[in-house]
């Protein structure tokens, strides 16, 4: 299993870390971290206990064809949507954690490559985002993909694919993005990566496609 990289956790000038200690070591570790922190009014906090997930840096990536006007999305099985009382097939991008020794840039096109096996011709960077700020350090770096959608049979479906060392069962298909910035409007979409991506890509659109059109 790779290494995670894990940025290291050090105080500022307005946070104090009293003490750290790792409760579980897994692929994802579990820290205890007692601190305080500057309030608003200027005045220090009594000490605070939290546990924190360290996830890390991830990656997501989602992809558009700005010559049909379409994104291709990836649904796949998720058991702590099913914990939430949540349908636990999600519609998603393509995303993973970053390794030790890659970059953002690096884990997108890797993660394309894996969940969807689709070639990449560029990479615009949209932002960064803390999935869970109350628990977890995961933080992702989000881009829009270029790329040319793949032929889908009548059911939109343009495939499977998956590492099968980690048991994943991805299954591919191209919306009209149009139809997918919609269903996120609507909240349709529960993995909130997805619903920013398509989000932001209502909005920058018509300039996307300028842009990759013209290359």
């Amino acid at each position: 299993m790779p290494k995670r990289a894990h940025l290291p956790l050090t105080g500022t000038r307005e946070t104090r870390i009293e003490s750290q200690q790792r409760v579980w070591d897994g692929r994802f570790p579990l820290d205890v971290v007692r601190f305080r922190h500057r309030r608003f009014d200027g005045s220090h906090s009594a000490i605070r206990t939290w546990e924190l997930w360290r996830r890390g840096r991830a990656a997501a990536v989602l992809p558009y064809d700005p010559d049909s006007d379409q994104v291709v999305l990836i649904e796949q099985f998720r058991l702590p949507a099913l914990a939430a009382g949540l349908d636990p097939v999600l519609v998603e991008l393509p995303a993973g954690l970053t390794d030790e020794d890659e970059t953002c840039e690096q884990t997108a096109r890797r993660e394309m490559r894996e969940e969807m096996d689709l070639p990449l011709r560029s990479l615009h960077r949209i932002g960064e985002f803390l999935l869970t700020p109350g628990g977890s350090d995961e933080l992702c770096t989000l881009y829009l993909g270029h790329v040319t959608a793949p032929p889908v049979g009548s059911d939109g479906i343009a495939g499977h694919s998956g590492l099968a060392a980690e048991q994943e069962d991805i299954q591919v298909r191209v919306w009209s993005a149009a139809e997918a910035i919609q269903a996120a409007l609507a909240g349709q979409f529960a993995n909130s990566i997805t619903t920013i991506g398509l989000l932001w890509l209502a909005t920058k659109r018509d300039g996307m496609r300028t842009a990759w059109r013209l290359r």
